[in-house]
């Protein structure tokens, strides 16, 4: 925060006034509150007036950097536009209703739902989804437990998951969570799985294979259907991290590469708010033979009419209260919608121009440690520079851009994951472009300059490992 802009704690002076409520709006008794649930410390509140809190939230409002405000070229989060015409949808009062609501009176949200799955087939070529997942985390949990269930049903229920270094970070855990050890797989020189070192890795212990695809490094995983092959001849199970569909969607079905079970990110690749403009959600779908152990409520069509499975002797059970993030899935459902089945391949393949454009500009000036085609984002390392990746990333907020995934994945040094995603023009593609080639020159020129970057932001570079060890979580009075 600026000098120009002070806590609103110290903006208090006494006699200021935001609002008063007239004496006869509430009985004493309404208003009356037990001592002991009063927190002493917090007692003194700010006297302010409206301007002043009305500024003050403005101001903070404005530090905040969204897709909406600047470039977002966050790797592996797939950070694209999401169209006002979604949020508009699913705030029409038709769909504002409790998840209790008798079934013959919400048909329409229902039918939203299916359709949706439907939807999700055919791009997939998955046998069925479940949307109740509220995380791409939680649909990978979702799906570890689906695949236990099942090899534990056959009597066989195995106990390690294959995991790829060149996999997304929550893989691991979500395995973990699941009961699971995990062993890690080496990617070969090209940064993809090789198949000789599958067949090293695997015994009748390996219950499943879990894949990013297209991996982290954004190379597609060419050996995915001789892995599935390998993987089922084992009697293991083959699991796609779906996070970056957004690479291929319309172009390649998991189903058709021999996938078991995968999950989709509806605030990556369907273009649904992230973080706090979420909730999420993270729908898994799978293969035929696993459809009965889909967790319930599963909601279905029969003829005209839609129906709720509450229970199924096979399935894993409740993961979430109701049937998903609904709201979350009509957004999801009117992007899909609104650009049609004709134009879903057109976004992959824009996603992959960007992402190559970026790379074929940088590579002259950054180390680019994999040399196999990458598809919907770029990994560099900042190896031989002056500088290192973090003051990069920094000195690009000097530029009004958020800086791109740093350090991960972690098997390559230094590494800048670039991902610009489909929504982005050439023109702001450009500007990012400009601004790295100005950072690497300023680099390598001055690159203790570099070293103090950002210098326009209201908050300088910070103390981060103090701001680990120590943090500061209140409001304190300045000493001033």
């Amino acid at each position: 925060m600026n000098k120009l802009q002070k806590p609103i704690f110290e903006k208090s002076r006494k006699g200021k006034i935001g609002y008063s409520f007239s004496p006869t709006e509430f009985s004493d008794d309404l208003i009356t509150i037990d001592k002991k649930k009063l927190r002493e410390e917090i007692k003194d509140f700010p006297q302010v007036s409206e301007v002043e809190i009305v500024r003050h939230y403005t101001n903070l409002a404005q530090l905040n950097h969204s897709v909406d405000s600047g470039f977002y070229p966050l790797g592996s989060c797939t950070m694209k536009y999401n169209p006002k015409i979604n949020e508009k949808i699913a705030n029409f009062e038709e769909f504002s209703t409790h998840p209790y609501s008798p079934h013959k009176f919400v048909e329409g949200n229902l039918e939203i739902i299916t359709t949706f799955e439907e939807w999700l087939k055919k791009i997939t070529a998955m046998a069925a989804f479940t949307l109740t997942p509220s995380a791409g985390a939680h649909g990978e949990i979702t799906g570890m437990m689906i695949i236990k269930k099942y090899l534990s049903s056959k009597g066989d229920p195995r106990k390690i998951i294959l995991i790829p270094d060149s996999a997304h970070g929550t893989n691991p855990a979500s395995a973990h969570f699941a009961g699971y050890e995990t062993k890690e797989i080496p990617s070969n020189e090209d940064g993809i799985i090789e198949i000789e070192t599958l067949k090293e890795y695997l015994n009748k212990d390996v219950a499943a294979l879990m894949m990013t695809n297209p991996n982290t490094l954004g190379i597609f995983e060419k050996n995915i259907c001789k892995t599935s092959e390998i993987l089922h001849k084992n009697g293991s199970l083959l699991y796609m991290d779906g996070a970056n569909m957004n690479a291929f969607m319309g172009i390649v079905r998991p189903g058709d590469l021999g996938v078991d079970v995968m999950h989709l990110n509806l605030h990556k690749t369907f273009s649904t708010p992230h973080g706090g403009g979420g909730p999420g959600s993270g729908p898994v779908g799978v293969a035929p033979y696993l459809v009965e152990l889909l967790p319930v409520p599963y909601v279905y069509k029969k003829g005209n009419n839609y129906f709720i499975k509450y229970h199924g002797e096979k399935s894993i059970g409740r993961i979430k209260n109701f049937y998903g993030n609904f709201l979350v899935i009509v957004r999801a459902l009117a992007y899909l919608m609104s650009i049609g089945k004709e134009y879903i391949r057109k976004v992959a393949e824009d996603a992959v121009l960007n992402a190559n454009y970026i790379r074929k500009s940088l590579e002259p000036l950054l180390e680019l440690p994999y040399k196999s085609k990458t598809l919907h984002e770029v990994i560099f390392s900042d190896k031989n520079l002056n500088v290192t990746t973090l003051d990069i990333a920094k000195s690009l907020l000097d530029y009004g851009i958020h800086p791109f995934t740093i350090y991960f994945p972690t098997i390559v040094h230094g590494a800048m994951m670039i991902e610009p995603t489909e929504t982005e023009s050439k023109e702001t593609i450009d500007e990012f472009i400009d601004a790295m080639k100005k950072i690497l020159e300023k680099a390598k020129t001055d690159p203790e300059y570099i070293k103090n970057t950002p210098y326009t932001t209201p908050v300088s570079r910070l103390d981060e490992v103090l701001a680990a060890r120590k943090h500061v979580l209140k409001w304190e009075k300045s000493s001033e």
